[in-house]
């Protein structure tokens, strides 16, 4: 399968242990602008490639929001990943011994860098009673006796406030841009104010990030945004941010992330059956590859259950399965399986199905997301078939819900791309007897929409399986009956037993023979023909009832 490019006005590329950006070119030669990998998971990938080599940045943000672990990173990551030399200086921050405390925990923290490749510089006795023309000159002599291309000053407020005016404090700034440029020296700037307020570096640096932390009613949320970032494009907006183990990571937005996805190269596309004879006759031959399906119904109606035997199926036929969901744990899923004899668990042991199952709890959206496209990526196999099991998980995940019909459009679009047949479990009301669409957006983004619904029939609770939506494939539009038995998930032959179901259900009974269901009593199978037959693409010239949505 070739390989999903995605198209961007930049191209990153690793040369020397730094990144570099190759301009597309136009009427001249290629421009390449070096750039300072950050360290951070992910940032790089916001500023599309990592900072500019002997750029001067800001990083504002509140007490608490990661701006010092920041810093950290990126001169752990310079000194020990890229073999360079970073310095760390501090004026009103915390002390060396104590900031190093808080960090060794990390896994970036390395000890043998600390006095060696990087430098921590306390300057504040120096800038009180020298001002900002002694804390210039040490910021030069260290920068040039350590031969450090990474420079980062913790607690720039403290310079702006023995300034003798706010011209002084942008002629600072300037000759310091100015020697680290000179240098190919990158500084950050840290500060622990917000974009909100006007300060003097933000018009002169060549770029600004705010870090920020806030709650969203029980929920403590932290997230960047790029405001400014000169010489290059960048994700703008905000993106979620996570502290844990490795220190920062940062989750770009998913619909700034693939925002100009790539057109398809054209491949052949083929039917992915669920192996349930009832279901692929009315699919007329099953679902095809690369498309996104939803499968629609309240709790209990057998979504997980046709989720299973559609991974099962492929992977009785040699092709890829992945299990992504939030509900079930992977042993009570084996064993929700094994009682229907879906034949999963053999599967998930040869590997040739994955389970991946992340608990309902506190989650970041664009995390999930970013784990879900990093697995496939990473099995590097055709035909892959997926099953999201409980797009409630990512619903929950929100902290802006009006971002949710764009997400689902960009990640379903990447799916696509990847080459991927997704199916996935939508929950229906339970307390109502007509089906009805959740979000009308995302039912315009799926290619397919398989409606599974209980109806009462006196004491008795029957499901019918319909299909409300098929694109670029003809389908048979009439609901048939499907029963959850031992031996599996079994559909009608035909649309008598659900006709005769409704038929009952509306109050308008009528003699009935029977259930046209494997196993049950029932008349002869019958496919309903309404106008408009024709060849169905890949059913093997067999002629099909239905209509194309």
């Amino acid at each position: 399968m070739p390989s999903a490019r995605r198209r961007s006005t930049a191209r990153v590329q690793a040369r020397g242990g730094a990144s570099e950006v190759v301009q597309p070119a136009g009427a001249g030669a290629q421009a390449v602008v070096p750039r300072v990998a950050s360290g951070v998971p992910r940032l790089d990938s916001i500023l599309r490639g990592g900072f500019l080599r002997g750029g001067m940045y800001s990083v504002m943000g509140p007490p608490g929001s990661g701006k010092t672990l920041l810093g950290n990173q990126l001169c752990f990551h310079h000194a020990g990943v890229e073999g360079r030399r970073a310095i760390y200086v501090t004026l009103l921050a915390e002390s060396h011994a104590r900031m190093i405390l808080h960090i060794r925990s990390m896994r970036f923290f390395r000890p043998e860098l600390v006095g060696q490749a990087i430098q921590y510089v306390s300057a504040f006795a120096v800038l009180e009673q020298q001002g900002l023309g002694g804390l210039q000159e040490l910021l030069r002599r260290s920068i040039r006796e350590q031969g450090a291309t990474v420079v980062v000053i913790d607690g720039l407020q403290a310079v702006q406030t023995y300034a003798e005016s706010p011209l002084a404090f942008q002629k600072f700034l300037r000759e310091l841009q100015a020697y680290a440029g000179l240098l190919d020296c990158t500084v950050l700037l840290l500060t622990p104010t917000t974009a909100a307020q006007a300060h003097a570096e933000n018009a002169m640096v060549d770029g600004v990030l705010e870090l920020s932390h806030g709650l969203f009613g029980a929920r403590a949320v932290r997230e960047l945004t790029v405001h400014k970032f000169r010489g290059s494009e960048c994700l703008l907006g905000r993106h979620e941010v996570e502290i844990g183990p490795e220190g920062l990571i940062i989750h770009p937005r998913t619909e700034a992330q693939f925002d100009r996805p790539p057109a398809r190269a054209v491949e052949r596309r083929i039917r992915m059956p669920f192996g349930i004879a009832g279901l692929d006759e009315m699919l007329c031959g099953g679902i095809v590859s690369g498309s996104t399906t939803m499968l629609l119904g309240a709790p209990g109606a057998g979504k997980t259950l046709l989720g299973l035997q559609f991974l099962a199926h492929g992977a009785s036929e040699g092709q890829p399965g992945m299990y992504f969901g939030f509900y079930e744990t992977p042993p009570r899923l084996l064993e929700k399986a094994r009682e229907v004899k879906i034949d999963l668990e053999r599967h998930c042991a040869s590997g040739l199905v994955e389970v991946q199952w992340q608990p309902p709890l506190e989650q970041h959206l664009d995390a999930l997301a970013e784990q879900l496209i990093e697995r496939i990526q990473a099995r590097k196999v055709e035909r892959l078939r997926v099953f999201i099991d409980g797009f409630a998980g990512f619903r929950s995940a929100l902290v802006y819900p009006e971002r949710l019909p764009r997400f689902f459009a960009a990640l379903t679009h990447e799916l696509r791309n990847l080459d991927v047949t997704t199916v996935f479990a939508e929950e229906a009301d339970l307390c109502r007897a007509e089906i009805q669409l959740p979000d009308e957006v995302l039912a315009a983004v799926v290619e397919n929409i398989l409606v599974l619904r209980h109806v009462e029939v006196g004491s008795q609770l029957r499901r019918l399986l319909s299909i409300r939506k098929m694109r670029e494939s003809d389908y048979e539009a009439a609901a048939r009956e499907f029963r959850i038995t031992d031996g599996g998930i079994v559909v009608a032959s035909s649309f008598r037993s659900a006709e005769r179901i409704l038929a009952v259900r509306g109050g308008i009974s009528r003699a009935s023979g029977g259930l046209d269901v494997k196993g049950a009593r029932g008349g002869a199978s019958e496919r309903k023909k309404p106008r408009g037959m024709r060849k169905s693409p890949g059913a093997s010239g067999k002629r099909v009832a239905g209509r194309r949505s």
